[in-house]
C-alpha cells in the first residue's frame, strides 16, 4: 500500500469515499448516475452515428457537434463508471497511477470540450456574418485541422500535470472524499511544496477555459452587432434562433462550474457532500442534456431521428 523513498513513506494506493456523509445513501444516489450515463451513451452515440452517416448532416455545424458529442462521451466515461463502482461495490480503492491517469483524461477532455464550444461560436459567427462564404471558409480540411488543434491544445497543456503529480511524495492521508481524482484534490495530500501545481493549474485554467469564455463572449457581441443590422425582423429572428442551441449548451457547461467554484470559495458552511454532488452535476448534466437540446431545437436532427426510428419500426413490422 505504501512505498519507501528518500523522503519517507509515499502512498501508492488511495481510497475514494464517493459522497462523504451519505455513504448509507449511495445505492439511491447511484440511480440518477446510472440513468444519466445510459442516456449519455445512447444520446451521444446516436448523434455521432447520424452525423457521420447522413449526407444532410455533413455540414460544419454538425461536424463540430459530432466532436462535442465525442467529448461528452469521454467526459462521462472518465468519471461515472468509477462513481458507480464505489456506490455499488464499495470499490473505492485506486492506485496512484490510475488516479493520475484519470486526472489527465478528465482534465484534458474538459479543456477539449471548452475549446469545441469556442469553435462552435466561431462557426455561428461565420454562418451569420458571412453566410455566402460559410461553406468555402469552413472546408472539411479546415475542420479537420481545427479538431486536431483542439486535441493538441488540451493534451499538450494537461500533459505536464502527470509529471507535476509524479514528483510528489504522498505521505499524508490517502482517503479522498470524492467520486473521482482531480489535480489539486490529489496534490494537497503531498508533503512537498505544491505551489508549482497550484500556479500551473491556475495558469492552464486562465489560458484555456477562461480565455475560451472571453472569446465566446466577443464572438456573440459581434454576432449580435451583425444581427441587429439586418432590416428584416423575420431574418433577425431566424439568425438568432440558429444560436439558441449553442447558447443553451454554453450555459449548461460553464454555469454549474462557475456556481460550484463560488460555493467552494464562499460557502464555508455548506456540507462537504453538497460540494461533491455539485461537482458531479457539472460532469453529468452537459453530456446528458446536450444531445437532447440539439435534438429539440434543430429541425434537421429531429427529422433524421424520426427517419431512423420510423425505418426501424417499419422494418420490425415487415419482419413480423
Amino acid at each position: 500500500m505504501t512505498a519507501l523513498n528518500h523522503t519517507g513513506v509515499s502512498h501508492t494506493v488511495f481510497h475514494l469515499l464517493g459522497v462523504p456523509g451519505l455513504e448509507d445513501q449511495h445505492m439511491w444516489i447511484s440511480i440518477p448516475f446510472f440513468i444519466s450515463y445510459v442516456i449519455t451513451l445512447l444520446g451521444n452515440s446516436l448523434l455521432i452515428g447520424m452525423i457521420l452517416t447522413r449526407r444532410s448532416l455533413q455540414e460544419p455545424m454538425y461536424l463540430f457537434l459530432c466532436m462535442l458529442a465525442g467529448a461528452d462521451l469521454m467526459l462521462s466515461t472518465c468519471t461515472v463508471p468509477q462513481a458507480l463502482a464505489i456506490f455499488w461495490f464499495r470499490a473505492g480503492e485506486i492506485s496512484l497511477d490510475r488516479c493520475i491517469t484519470q486526472v489527465f483524461f478528465f482534465s484534458s477532455t474538459f479543456v477539449s470540450e471548452s475549446g469545441i464550444l469556442l469553435v462552435m461560436a466561431f462557426d455561428r459567427y461565420i454562418a451569420i456574418c458571412y453566410p455566402l462564404r460559410y461553406i468555402t471558409i469552413l472546408t472539411p480540411a479546415l475542420i479537420g485541422k481545427i479538431g486536431v488543434t483542439v486535441c493538441l491544445r488540451s493534451y499538450g497543456t494537461i500533459f505536464p500535470v502527470i509529471f507535476l503529480l509524479k514528483r510528489l511524495t504522498f505521505c499524508q492521508n490517502n482517503i479522498i472524499p470524492h467520486t473521482y481524482c482531480e489535480h489539486i484534490g490529489l496534490a494537497k495530500y503531498a508533503c512537498n511544496d505544491i505551489r508549482v501545481n497550484i500556479w500551473y493549474g491556475f495558469s492552464i485554467l486562465m489560458l484555456t477555459v477562461v480565455l475560451d469564455v472571453v472569446l465566446i463572449f466577443v464572438s456573440y457581441v459581434l454576432i449580435l452587432h451583425a444581427v441587429f443590422r439586418i432590416p428584416s425582423r423575420d431574418a433577425r429572428h431566424k439568425a438568432l434562433n440558429t444560436c439558441g442551441s449553442h447558447i443553451c449548451v454554453i450555459v449548461l457547461f460553464y454555469g454549474p462550474g462557475i456556481f460550484t467554484t463560488l460555493t467552494q470559495r464562499f460557502g464555508r458552511h455548506i456540507p462537504p457532500h453538497t460540494h461533491i454532488l455539485l461537482a458531479n452535476v457539472c460532469m453529468l448534466a452537459p453530456p446528458v442534456l446536450n444531445p437532447i437540446i440539439y435534438g429539440i431545437k434543430t429541425k434537421q436532427i429531429q427529422e433524421e431521428v424520426v427517419h431512423v426510428l420510423f425505418l426501424k419500426q417499419k422494418s420490425l413490422q415487415f419482419k413480423i
